[in-house]
């Protein structure tokens, strides 16, 4: 394999036959674990509105739970390689799915909020132009076919 190769693997098991299966679109649950070897599962479902369990992640919060987590890992990564000290970083990230009347749908935009504190005198500006860097590099936005954008909060502590 090549080194700039990288391949995942998971697996799906679906958990949701009430005992007739997929006999009717109201007779089967949408639960499933999502599992890899060595890591706790995750328990996921589909959208409530799709008659998914609210209490189980849904494939559409987890593209957004990856895009925002691979923004922030670049961003991390740009800070402590450029002098920018991080104390703390949280991103209330927002994603938009449109449907159309046939039924499907696709996301139509990600926008991260990320609210990033820094040491104070390390670079507040660096530390807001750095955002563009993780975005261009992050792996997940570069893969999706809509907008990502990022509204950053930079405060100093």
């Amino acid at each position: 394999m090549s080194e700039h190769r990288h391949d995942y693997r998971l697996t799906i098991t679906w958990e949701g036959d009430r005992g007739s299966g997929t006999s009717s679109y109201r007779a089967y649950g949408r639960d499933h674990r999502i599992s890899v070897p060595g890591k706790s599962d995750i328990l996921a479902s589909a959208d409530p509105h799709f008659l998914g369990d609210p209490a189980r992640w849904n494939p559409e919060e987890l593209l957004l739970a990856s895009v925002s987590t691979c923004h922030k890992l670049w961003y991390l990564h740009f800070c402590a390689v450029s002098g920018v000290v991080v104390t703390a970083y949280e991103d209330h990230a927002e994603g938009t799915m449109q449907m159309d009347e046939s039924g499907g749908g696709r996301f139509t935009e990600i926008l991260l909020r990320p609210r990033v504190t820094i040491k104070a005198g390390t670079y507040p500006q660096l530390a807001l132009e750095l955002h563009g860097d993780a975005h261009e590099k992050c792996f997940i936005a570069n893969s999706v076919n809509f907008p990502v954008r990022c509204l950053a909060e930079i405060v100093e502590a």
